[in-house]
């Protein structure tokens, strides 16, 4: 009997010890770890890294990689590096490489590959990237419908071998390259090899036109559940598939585009830390002093109220607080509206309905937000010395104040995408800050012509 076997505790802590040690070993390969903090390394320090890679591990990386990641690593290799990592890439991904590099790579990249694929990415290439025809993938497993279930699976062995997309789903065409059907593989399997692919197929097809854009593509992906869907040109013809893993990265970019875009900043075409400090300070500018000139109406609206703030300077004291109260409220709704019409919740047709919840909401927030801000102003302990012997006229005016302007903001939030959308413009472009300086010019109007009403003969 060995020293081990007499301490079974010890060599079980032992085998623990080895198997952390191991654990951690895995968890702490190059590859690993660069990919882990790939997003935190300059672009030099990527290429280094990069470069210090062994062959399989370094090609594993690459196509773990966004295009635009993929773009930075090829950029400034030579021609030969370059083709052996292009000639990795499926023809979309190809496609996808030249738009980021720009149109002058165009020739270069197309001479790095070889002819079949050059042809496939020329006509990726004339399509707009983000359209079904620039995600689309030309590579598909294909079936002819007087195929037999044997001839069939022997036949998409083969097409296995040649780098297709997806090999979830078979598309039946004809000698036209019309799609006439879908068939799985599960089908295909679970069928007498003698039967014919046409009498097994399916022919209610989930199909999208070319020219789709990619933000309806996504919502069918999200309705319909499925993994690939084929894409046809106007003849019937099927082009391309369009495979979920395509549209989940366009979907995220979208959802990017409208997410800066209602914060007030323009569309960044790079990842932030990626962007140079010249181009932020750009396109966060443009919308910055579009929106000071809007707040310069502001200072006018109050210009023209001049004198009743003089005779009533302690309305001056809520302004912050009615405008504030106005352009929250148009935040929140232009928010809501803008991604219930991203989602397909809200459409053009279904103004009508919107408007009237806003009418109902706003004026349940607007009483609930006025009332908070009558009872600030009649329960403050000093009342008297702050707001004068008028100050029960005063609360009334802050808090009918704060109903219209609450109101006003919701109604404002709400149906602004609705007249984008309706002007063929992007509605995200109602954003929170724009609606919010639209909301601060009329809610001083708002307050002062309320003020004015209720304060007529006292104050004013």
């Amino acid at each position: 009997m060995s020293t081990d076997d007499l301490n079974p505790e010890e060599n079980l802590s032992s085998a623990e010890s080895t198997d952390s040690s191991d654990s951690n070993s895995i968890s702490q390969t190059p590859l690993m770890e660069l990919m882990t903090h790939w997003s935190a390394l300059t672009v030099s320090e990527r290429r280094e890294k990069f470069a210090a890679l062994p062959r399989t591990e370094a090609e594993e990386l690459f196509l773990s990689l966004n295009t635009h990641d993929q773009a930075e690593l090829v950029a400034e290799v030579s021609s030969l590096e370059k083709r052996s990592w292009v000639r990795l890439l499926a023809p979309d991904d190809v496609a996808d490489l030249i738009q980021e590099l720009g149109v002058d790579s165009r020739e270069e990249i197309l001479g790095l590959v070889d002819p079949q694929t050059r042809r496939e990415v020329s006509a990726l290439l004339a399509y707009a990237e983000d359209k079904a025809g620039g995600l689309m993938s030309s590579r598909f497993a294909r079936l002819r419908p007087e195929m037999t279930v044997d001839e069939a699976i022997s036949y998409l062995r083969i097409q296995a071998k040649t780098q297709v997309e997806t090999i979830y789903y078979a598309y039946v065409l004809d000698s036209q390259q019309v799609l006439l059907g879908v068939v799985s593989f599960r089908e295909l399997f679970s069928t007498a090899p003698i039967n014919i692919v046409k009498d097994i197929m399916t022919t209610d097809v989930i199909k999208i036109p070319v020219n789709l854009d990619q933000e309806q593509i996504g919502k069918i992906f999200s309705h319909q559940n499925l993994m690939a869907i084929p894409v046809i040109d106007d003849d019937g013809k099927m082009q391309g598939i369009v495979t979920f893993d395509d549209v989940a990265t366009a979907i995220q970019e979208e959802a990017t585009e409208d997410i800066q875009k209602i914060g007030g900043v323009e569309t960044l075409d790079a990842p932030y830390m990626k962007i140079s400090l010249f181009e932020l300070v750009r396109k966060r500018g443009v919308w910055l002093g579009a929106l000071f000139v809007g707040e310069m109406a502001t200072a006018s609206a109050m210009s023209h109220f001049e004198s009743d703030i003089k005779r009533a300077v302690v309305l001056a004291m809520f302004i912050p607080l009615i405008i504030s109260s106005g352009g929250n409220s148009g935040s929140q709704a232009s928010t809501l509206i803008i991604r219930a019409m991203a989602l397909g919740e809200v459409r053009l047709r279904d103004w009508w309905r919107v408007f009237f919840r806003e009418v109902l909401c706003g004026l349940a927030l607007g009483f609930l937000l006025g009332f908070m801000g009558f009872l600030r102003v009649i329960l403050w302990p000093y009342r008297e010395e702050q707001y004068g012997s008028h100050y029960m006229l005063i609360g009334l005016s802050v808090a009918v104040s704060v109903l219209g302007v609450v109101l006003w903001g919701s109604l404002t939030g709400a149906m602004l995408p609705f007249l984008l959308q309706k002007l063929k413009l992007d509605p995200a472009t109602a954003s929170a800050p724009a609606v919010a300086t639209i909301v601060d010019v009329t809610g001083l109007v708002i307050y002062f012509s309320v003020a004015s009403l209720i304060l007529n003969g006292t104050l004013l």
